[in-house]
């Protein structure tokens, strides 16, 4: 756990101070982010915070490849994650500054899901009637398809100062205490992938945090909402094919389900952001990719909440989410629905006095 938590100071501290340095490239190469009628921010912002999000996770792989655990977290899987992640950004990067078209940007996300399919990171079984190995060609076609919808749910997300970044450091720091405990639990190594890529995931987002929170200074573009989300969605994925589904199921469902059911919990919200932007879109006629300002972010802002408000209420939101699922792994359930419960009561505070929180 120590070297984890050293893996993600790391990360953080070097994304907060790269930030800057990728901020002033940014608006020399005019990746800025003007004013529309559907945005929030009230003057133009430089993108790319993606670059230094990755630029952290890069520097951090370099840096902690010689710890004794997580040093052998950096093998032939981490190799295709990097490769992944620096083409995903490396798209991100042309999308923020030129704006792609929707065909393309999905395009480049296939893409980068098969690298992920060349070094053998796909879905192997799903826990189906007991536990059903997949064909080849069904597990490639599944991951695929996750990494695109959680790539996706982020970038939905991502239309307020500090609000992805937020959410998806909540959400990282449940799937790592899922991952990590699994480990503990059932015997297997704690020096994997999606431990090592959980304490990077938080850790750039804890980093980038200070710069991106209202009025921010960088927006992380698609170029961090991007990464951010491939990263969720292979940390998911490497999981799998740590846990050996017969030894467990058995014994409890729990574990052999949440590989893979616990990133859409987490990101539950914006997951549901997703599922009602591309239905409202499709019923009036438009592209599902078409922007609009009706997101969940948009509609708590015309309830009377500020940003900092808005922001407070989904990380809570997701926080109630997430955690009790976690502890539900490994936990009586009704631990787990105390959890719930009182993640629900802090969110209903937030709610309840927003206008004395961060007014």
């Amino acid at each position: 756990m120590r070297e984890y938590l050293v893996t993600l100071l790391i990360s953080a501290a070097l994304c907060y101070l790269i930030t800057p340095s990728v901020r002033s490239q940014a608006i020399r190469f005019g990746a800025v982010a003007g004013v529309r009628e559907r945005d929030i921010h009230s003057t133009p912002t430089a993108r790319w915070g993606g670059v230094a999000m990755w630029a952290a996770m890069a520097l951090t792989f370099l840096i902690v490849s010689n710890l004794p655990l997580v040093g052998k977290s950096l093998g032939h899987e981490a190799q295709g994650i990097f490769l992944a992640a620096t083409s995903i950004v490396l798209l991100g990067m042309a999308d923020d500054r030129f704006e792609l078209d929707a065909l393309t940007k999905l395009a480049g996300q296939v893409f980068t899901a098969g690298i992920l399919l060349l070094y053998g990171i796909q879905i192997l079984w799903l826990p189906i009637n007991g536990v059903i190995t997949l064909p080849p060609s069904i597990g490639q076609l599944l991951t695929v398809l996750i990494v695109l919808v959680v790539i996706n749910a982020v970038n939905f997300i991502d239309g307020m100062d500090g609000l992805a970044a937020g959410v998806v450091a909540i959400s990282g720091i449940a799937f790592f205490a899922f991952a990590y405990l699994l480990a503990v639990d059932y015997g297997f190594s704690r020096a994997g992938a999606p431990s090592l890529i959980t304490a990077v995931l938080i850790g750039i987002c804890i980093g980038f945090l200070p710069h991106n929170l209202s009025p921010a200074k960088i927006f992380m573009g698609d170029s961090g909402s991007m990464l951010l989300g491939l990263l969720l969605s292979v940390s998911a994925i490497t999981l799998t094919g740590q846990v050996d589904p017969n030894a467990i199921s058995a014994e409890k469902l729990g574990p052999t389900l949440l590989p893979l059911l616990l990133p859409f919990a987490v990101l539950a919200i914006p997951f549901l952001d997703l599922v009602l932007a591309v239905s409202r879109r499709i019923k009036a006629g438009k592209s599902p990719f078409a922007p609009d300002n009706l997101h969940l972010h948009h509609r708590l802002l015309s309830a009377g909440n500020s940003t900092g408000q808005t922001v407070l209420i989904v990380y809570s939101w997701t926080a109630t989410i997430a955690f009790p699922v976690t502890v539900l792994a490994f936990a009586p359930w009704w631990i787990a629905v105390l959890t719930a419960l009182f993640f629900a009561l802090l969110s209903a505070v937030v709610m309840k006095y927003r206008k004395k929180v961060l007014a």
